[in-house]
């Protein structure tokens, strides 16, 4: 798959059991040549957990992506108006975030990010 010039915009959520995988997702993304933008949600990007420390995924991240994480909802907002991405991938999606989006609900960078690139 060429993915040259593609604009990504990669989440991530609270299934924290699930992110060394998804690292592997992530660079075969970059490797096929998408420019990835990382978002994260306000809990994946500060919560440590039994799976890894906040600030070693979040150095991970930024090393693939060579990019900054977006981890704020000011960050995320103007994804839409400027158009930062031509897809968006949440992976891994947390229940919680699902429930989210289901219902409109925007309260963090993860949720402003989709709605942004939506409208």
């Amino acid at each position: 798959m060429n993915l040259k010039g593609k604009k990504v915009g990669f989440c991530f959520t609270g299934s924290f059991c699930t992110f060394s995988t998804v690292m592997e997702y992530l660079k075969k993304l970059v490797e096929e040549g998408a420019e990835v933008l990382p978002i994260m949600s306000f809990h994946a990007y500060q919560l440590d957990t039994k799976f890894g420390k906040a600030q070693d995924f979040i150095q991970k991240i930024e090393e693939i992506t060579k990019q900054t994480i977006i981890h704020t909802i000011q960050g995320a907002e103007p994804i839409g108006p400027k158009k930062l991405t031509d897809v968006m991938v949440v992976l891994p999606c947390s229940g919680n975030t699902i429930g989210k989006l289901a219902n409109g609900i925007i309260d963090n960078p993860v949720t402003m990010a989709v709605n942004a690139h939506l409208t």
